[in-house]
């Protein structure tokens, strides 16, 4: 009896023993899978605007930058051409960013001011800054008109009339990928916008205007 009772001992200490072994095998384990989350985790890259330029704002039929002769004409359409530079930086010193499948546009007013762009994939290395060069409206003399509200084109003769900076929003579209070593993540949605301000026509200079402070754009992916 007694020898029984011994081994039932033995046999639940080491029951014990094997649990704690198991238990701590497996908070090493988190531990060490949280470190590798921390230092890989991915980061949302950071944006913000280098360089603005609006070379063309103007109505349908009007007849100069910043025209909105015809406001009150039907159909309602504007005409833009404009080039943003947008500075990209990768805060992660561990983990590179893939982008792909990426289009740009820009609104007035909360509408299209010109037909959307594409863009060309990007590698961006860890903690490296990379500039994206946008081109709306094409680099002729004149941009495509592009249907518009009626509010939105009264909307520019009150800019233009109060001889104001404009207020544009670019918006690139597209899907990320953090990458570092083998570990790599699946494809996910970009969503980047951009809030800027302004002046066209003749304050805008031809290589586009440097800005004192470069707007910070959001940026979810």
């Amino acid at each position: 009896m007694e020898n029984s009772k011994l081994c039932d001992m033995h046999r639940a200490r080491r029951r014990a023993r094997i649990l704690l072994a198991v238990l701590a095998a497996a908070a090493l384990a988190g531990v060490a899978a949280l470190f590798v989350y921390i230092s890989y985790r991915p980061v949302n890259p950071q944006v913000s605007v280098a360089r603005a330029a609006l070379y063309q704002l103007e109505s349908a039929g009007g007849n100069g930058n910043c025209s909105s002769s015809d406001s009150a004409a039907e159909p309602y359409a504007i005409a833009a051409r404009a080039q943003f530079t947008l500075l990209l930086h990768n805060p992660s010193d561990r983990v590179s960013v893939h982008y792909g499948g990426l289009l740009a546009y820009v609104t007035y007013h909360g509408e299209p001011a010109a037909p959307p762009v594409e863009l060309p994939a990007v590698v961006q290395e860890r903690g490296a800054d990379v500039s994206l060069s946008l081109l709306f409206g094409g680099g002729g003399a004149g941009a495509e008109p592009v249907p518009v509200s009626e509010g939105t084109v009264r909307a520019l003769a009150a800019d233009c009339a109060a001889r104001r900076g404009v207020l544009l929003r670019v918006v690139v579209l597209g899907q990320v990928r953090y990458r570092s070593g083998l570990f790599r993540t699946a494809w996910r949605d970009l969503f980047v916008r951009c809030d800027v301000t302004t002046g066209v026509g003749a304050d805008a200079a031809p290589a586009g205007v440097p800005l004192v402070e470069y707007p910070k754009c959001f940026v979810d992916a």
